[in-house]
């Protein structure tokens, strides 16, 4: 069915600039091809230790690269992004063997990696330089933070790893990066267009390993200077318990949670469907802003719904090396069976299955699910407006006006990005960018758009609240502030009442005739 099934040859973690299999094996990942259980991707061994050496290997290579250059570092970061566009493809496979995703979404994750190189190599340039003013003899410089540790997800296994590290390679820091469990064989690839780069030892490495285990390790060593973490929330509370003695040490946090939509009584019913639905579905709904609840109000929500539902029972899913999929696989079993005990859940509590939740039987024997949509009765005390809807899950919500819309989406846990849909020159258009506190607001487009050239925070569950984007550039650097006096000191006004120039001491005269007889002492 494809041509994707070549032997992948396991060269273990990428280390000082060489990739070695670990001499002492903790464990195993097993790769398996999650749209296709027959694809066995191979075993992948991990060890430990090897988070340590790795950790060891870029406190040396820091040393170095931070002494290189601005324009040097470019340049490294520039050959990176020749060698993604170069093998674009053969990554785009790799990815749709390794997660899922249909062949189309994997190659324009790629092709997403390599604008937004661009887009460092470009407006990124200019935000690391440093701030000279010369009237006064000041200047700021963007020094590296050191030893970079970035923990990423499966959702997107080459993009965020990818863009992460050239971001803090850029800006003169070592990185040490994990791969996701789930995508081994993409984080071997991403370190195998690094190693092309001819990078100083030690300034990349990549070791695998559950995060668990190895991640968890290599985000407490005490010689990592900054952490990027992207997965679920109780994970980073866990990492930030862990790390409760260094709270000088900046941590990025991404912990998703998924979006929320909104659909107003004058919005165009056809856009908003469309827009939802593939917010909600795309990937098999496993994107940090994915959306996760859509919140209607009742003027038009029997045809939005009517709409939503028969659309979204036609879209095809399958296994992504087909040309007419629009959604594979979830990426594991585990996944799968949370999904399907959400839909319990929500069953339980009296809400109502829309397109009810279960398993997907394809041609090909893999993790497949439905796409699902429930109503849920938010009033009637289990609003389920605290977890997130885990796979191809959707959760709609009725309100009388746009006035509850906007009140019940800020008691949601997650605001990581909200889409709201109605019409641009509407009063009440203008109330809801007031009322709304999200992370990132989306007018009459899904909460999976986004540009790395805006800042992004999510706010609730959903961040620590530090920037993404090119803004991430501001937490891998330390600025500097420095201050120069030119004018020689001679010539420089003193504070009051120090005496600086105090006047000579004069010894005090005697006048003779003044002395009494009596004052003489003669001998």
């Amino acid at each position: 069915m494809d041509d994707s099934r070549d032997r992948i040859v396991r060269k273990g973690d990428y280390i000082y600039g060489s990739f070695f299999k670990p001499e002492v094996v903790d464990g195993y990942i097993n790769g398996v091809n999650p749209g296709d259980r027959a694809d066995v991707l191979g075993r992948f061994p991990f060890s430990e230790t090897s988070a340590d050496e790795a950790v060891e290997q870029a406190r040396a290579g820091a040393r170095s690269w931070r002494r290189v250059s601005l324009p040097e570092r470019a340049a490294a970061v520039r050959r990176f992004r020749d060698n993604l566009a170069r093998f674009q493809e053969r990554l785009a496979r790799l990815i749709t063997r390794e997660v899922g995703k249909p062949l189309w979404e994997s190659r324009q994750e790629v092709q997403a990696a390599v604008r937004a190189l661009d887009q460092y190599l470009d407006e990124g340039l200019a935000l690391l330089a440093p701030r000279i003013i010369e009237d006064i003899g000041a200047r700021s410089d963007f020094l590296p933070r050191g030893v970079v540790c970035i923990l990423s997800s499966y959702n997107f296994p080459l993009l965020l790893p990818a863009t992460n590290a050239a971001a803090a390679i850029l800006a003169g820091n070592a990185v040490v990066t994990k791969a996701s469990k789930f995508t081994p064989g993409v984080g071997q690839a991403v370190a195998e267009m690094w190693d092309r780069c001819k990078l100083p030892r030690g300034v990349y490495n990549m070791v695998q390993g559950p995060g668990a285990v190895v991640g968890q390790r290599m985000a407490l060593n005490p010689n990592v200077d900054c952490l990027l973490f992207t997965g679920s929330y109780e994970t980073a509370a866990t990492l930030r318990q862990l790390l409760a003695d260094r709270p000088n040490m900046p941590m990025v946090a991404q912990t998703g949670g998924k979006g929320t939509a909104i659909v107003l009584d004058d919005a165009q019913v056809e856009q908003a469907v469309y827009e939802v639905m593939v917010g909600a579905f795309l990937t098999a709904g496993q994107r940090h802003n994915s959306t996760g609840r859509v919140i209607v109000t009742e003027g038009i929500y029997e045809r939005f719904i009517n709409e939503l539902v028969d659309h979204t029972s036609r879209v095809e899913i399958g296994y992504g090396f087909r040309n007419d999929v629009f959604m594979g696989p979830v990426v594991s079993e585990n996944l799968r069976s949370r999904y399907k005990r959400f839909a319990r859940q929500l069953a339980s509590k009296g809400h109502q299955a829309l397109l009810e939740a279960g398993p997907y039987e394809g041609q090909t024997r893999g993790f497949y699910a439905k796409p699902a949509i429930y109503r849920v009765h938010w009033d009637n005390g289990h609003a389920f407006l605290n977890d997130e809807p885990p796979g191809p899950m959707l959760l709609v919500y009725k309100v009388p006006s746009w006035q509850e819309a906007a009140a019940l989406h800020n008691q949601t846990s997650y605001r990581l990005a909200t889409s709201v849909f109605g019409a641009l020159d509407s009063p009440v258009m203008g109330e809801m960018r007031d009322r709304l506190r999200t992370g990132a607001l989306n007018i009459n487009r899904g909460t999976i758009g986004a540009s790395l050239r805006l800042p992004s925070i999510g706010l609730g569950r959903s961040s620590n609240g530090m920037p993404a984007g090119l803004q991430l550039l501001s937490v891998l650097t330390s600025p500097r502030a420095q201050l120069v006096e030119t004018r020689a000191f001679e010539g420089n006004p003193v504070l009051p009442g120090t005496n600086w120039h105090a006047p000579a001491q004069v010894e005090p005269e005697v006048n003779v005739e003044e002395v009494e007889d009596d004052d003489i002492i003669l001998e």
